[in-house]
């Protein structure tokens, strides 16, 4: 029984750099991924998590940015028509775009994950990265100003 458990329990993956597998298809799959720390690498693969975690962070936010526009969230009063009609929407494509940024920071982190176990990383942002975060930030830009007008022409009413 006590092999079974020791088989099963994740042990260290030591990613050599000449090595063509892939890192995150290497049994066992909930592993430690261990690199050597030549130069800087520690401090890179700190910088690599924590772009992920920004991108989870921006995903997560959009999430729930989609939720409350989709529920039509308001505190002091109920939605107009356009509103109501507006929100479905916009709320898909919130949620979308909430996906759209985790699938980016994922495919970020392991291609830069699986560069650096080769020594070949090259930390940058590609076209991809570039595309995505220009699509959402013009996404919230345009919703901001449609709920702006929305709420400036409920108020001459």
């Amino acid at each position: 029984m006590s092999r079974l458990l020791h088989s099963l329990s994740p042990h260290p993956i030591d990613l050599d750099p000449s090595s063509t597998t892939h890192p995150f298809l290497t049994a066992p799959f909930f592993s430690p991924l261990l690199f050597p720390n030549n130069s800087s690498d520690a401090r890179d693969h700190c910088a690599n998590e924590r772009t992920f975690l920004s991108w989870l962070r921006l995903s997560v936010y959009m999430a729930i940015v989609s939720v409350a526009i989709t529920i039509s969230f308001h505190l002091k009063h109920e939605p107009t028509d356009i509103e109501k009609r507006l929100a479905l929407p916009v709320g898909l494509l919130f949620w979308v775009l909430s996906f759209a940024c985790l699938a980016n920071g994922f495919a970020n982190y392991v291609k830069t994950v699986t560069k650096y176990g080769r020594r070949r990383a090259l930390v940058q942002s590609g076209w991809k990265t570039q595309i995505v975060f220009t699509v959402v930030a013009c996404a919230i830009v345009a919703v901001c100003v449609l709920l702006l007008s929305t709420n400036a022409k409920q108020r001459r009413k």
